[in-house]
């Protein structure tokens, strides 16, 4: 029988026993791969005074061992990683209907991860940033004249399913880096605001398309973000990802805009003429007066969108060693 299968043989049971390379093997796998040596070891020993017909059955069963089992021996080796995030947010809606790539405020978060195997993990995401847009920086005349803007923190907390398009564990796999996509559900909290004269408004309070004000809009709404990115292992379990990630919100009000502009009789207060004054000034903040009553304030779509781009790092734990993967 030789050398070469009694030294495999040896290496096998190393392998395959509790302090071996494969903790994160099923048990199912495990009992197989187990069963399948241990009959490798009575056929090894038969074949050695019986002849042809035990070693056919021997080099048949290291086919079945390397071919149906050994591939899918590793593939559950799992992990928890912890890491945070920095880098920018950015606004598309009816203030920024078409750049899709304008970021403009800082952007930070925390996440923890599980791998299930070296392409597929879901992700607890916590990210915290700033959206505005303003008209009179826009390229468009008719914007610049409307003369609307906002400001607003946006929090988002979402579960995501990442896909790794090559096989990727740090430390373990001999891939260091993989391209992914991500896509998930999530809600956002927002609170749009408008600085005037050195004066905050925050403008759900004043019903600024004729909401009610005891009924305003609701200022947190479902979420999917959805995006890709490129992740390294820069150094032992440690990984630096780059990414970018739009989120479509189920609201329209991330920007305060939406419909129509009201008419005076919808911002009329009965208790205050100076809050219906107030209302009807942030209602219409157009440079000559030029939003009618009935017109469009915004666009015709009826969902916002926001991203944040930047950088994650993140360190991995595994409960024990694990083998490496190709």
């Amino acid at each position: 029988m030789g050398y070469r299968y009694t030294e495999l043989l040896k290496d096998l049971k190393e392998i395959t026993g509790e302090g071996g390379y494969f903790p994160g093997m099923r048990s199912g796998f495990r009992r197989t791969l187990v069963q399948t040596i241990n009959e490798l070891s009575v056929l090894k020993n038969k074949t050695e005074t019986t002849g042809t017909v035990n070693r056919r059955k021997f080099r048949f069963s290291f086919i079945f061992l390397f071919v149906f089992i050994f591939p899918f021996a590793g593939v559950n080796a799992q992990s928890w990683d912890f890491g945070a995030f920095l880098g920018g947010s950015g606004y598309m809606g009816d203030l920024n209907p078409v750049k899709p790539l304008e970021v403009n405020n800082l952007a930070y978060g925390i996440l923890v991860k599980r791998s299930f195997d070296p392409y597929w993990s879901l992700k607890f995401n916590l990210q915290h940033g700033k959206i505005e847009a303003d008209d009179k920086n826009s390229d468009n005349s008719h914007f610049r004249e409307r003369n609307l803007g906002f400001f607003s923190p946006v929090t988002e907390i979402s579960l995501q399913a990442e896909f790794n398009f090559l096989k990727y564990i740090p430390s373990i796999s001999r891939n260091r880096f993989t391209p992914y996509l991500f896509a998930g559900i999530g809600m956002v909290s927002f609170n749009p605001k408008v600085e005037i004269d050195g004066e905050t408004y925050v403008l759900y309070k004043y019903g600024t398309e004729g909401q009610s004000l005891s009924k305003p809009y609701k200022r947190s709404a479902i979420s999917v973000p959805y995006g890709a990115g490129v992740k390294y292992n820069i150094w032992g379990k440690w990984t630096l990802g780059g990414e970018l990630g739009y989120r479509t919100a189920h609201t329209d009000y991330l920007d305060d805009v939406s419909g129509k502009y009201p008419y005076p009789a919808q911002l009329a207060s009965d208790n205050s003429q100076y809050l219906s004054e107030i209302r009807q000034g942030l209602a219409d903040r157009s440079l000559n007066q030029t939003g009618v009553p009935g017109t469009q304030r915004g666009d015709y779509r009826k969902k916002d969108t926001y991203l944040f781009m930047g950088l994650s790092i993140t360190y991995s734990l595994f409960s024990d060693k694990c083998p490496v993967v190709d």
